[in-house]
């Protein structure tokens, strides 16, 4: 079995890379050695490249520079995938693809399932959501998997600027106001195989460590676990802060994002662990070597 996965020089996909390598007959571009913007090469590129699997870890994920950059969100997000699913049509491959929590507006108050309405409303969600729709029309095999708040050790997120911040400062805070679930690259990596048969379950699926928090509820046991785990902070409580606060943001967010893990559980029988021991494992493993 041949696996690709684009955007390995991304968060997810340097996780997936690293955690495959040594498994599967894996190879990975990046976004020099495959620029999703120029589709030309990237019909070259993967026509010409051997594989059975293709995981599509790559996108502009830049939420606020989507929204004065629409035509490259869509061209990278929507246009690229559609390009990639056909090629694996093709190929006869099966497509792994990765979205988002944001393809959801934020209106309901328990977690979404891969049923509810999506209803982006920023410019990012919008060009995720035709993304997906582009990958699911080109084959209905193909696997659309949403993500959200997605960190791990391979490229810094908010929980490792959370930590910067509490090292550097006294006092620091967060939004309190906003609600979705941290979901930790490894599980990604450790959950997918399980998907890379040719015969295997379609569509949509949701995947998140179990749980949901705010961004403060987040940085705070981030903190905690450092503490616990003897790493010196100066702060060791997070303050709040209100979404209305951002006022650098340009797009909008959705308020709560939580996904609902349930259909993965019934498929696989098994439950992902929650976020507070996936952040636990997390500074674990990567910041008690620091």
């Amino acid at each position: 079995m041949k696996i690709v996965i684009l955007g390995v020089g991304g968060r997810l996909g340097a996780a997936l890379l690293r955690e495959y390598r040594d498994k599967f007959d894996v190879a990975g571009f990046n976004h020099r050695q495959l620029n999703l913007s120029d589709l030309a090469a990237v019909r070259e590129k993967l026509r010409n490249t051997r594989f059975d699997i293709l995981i599509n870890a790559a996108g502009f994920t830049k939420v606020d520079l989507c929204e004065t950059q629409p035509d490259r969100a869509f061209l990278i997000n929507a246009e690229a995938p559609r390009v990639v699913a056909e090629i694996c049509d093709e190929k006869n491959a099966r497509l792994i693809h990765f979205s988002t929590d944001y393809v959801f507006g934020g209106e309901r108050r328990e977690p979404y399932t891969e049923e509810d309405q999506a209803s982006p409303i920023s410019v990012y969600g919008e060009s995720k959501l035709a993304g997906e729709n582009n990958v699911l029309a080109a084959k209905s095999q193909n696997l659309v998997v949403r993500v959200s708040w997605v960190f791990g050790p391979d490229r810094p997120s908010f929980i490792d600027a959370m930590i910067q911040q509490a090292q550097e400062n006294d006092e620091v805070d967060a939004v309190a106001d906003k609600f979705s679930t941290p979901t930790y690259t490894l599980d990604i990596a450790a959950m997918l195989p399980q998907f890379f048969d040719a015969n295997a379950e379609g569509g949509i699926l949701h995947f998140a460590n179990a749980g949901q928090c705010s961004w403060r509820e987040y940085a705070q046991w981030a903190v905690d676990c450092c503490h616990d785990g003897g790493l010196p902070l100066k702060a060791k409580t997070i303050g709040e802060r209100e979404l209305r606060d951002m006022t650098n943001w340009i797009a909008r967010r959705p308020i709560y994002s939580v996904l609902s893990s349930r259909k993965y559980t019934k498929l696989t029988g098994i439950s992902p662990r929650t976020w507070r021991e996936a952040v636990s494992d997390y500074i674990t493993r990567f910041y008690s070597k620091k």
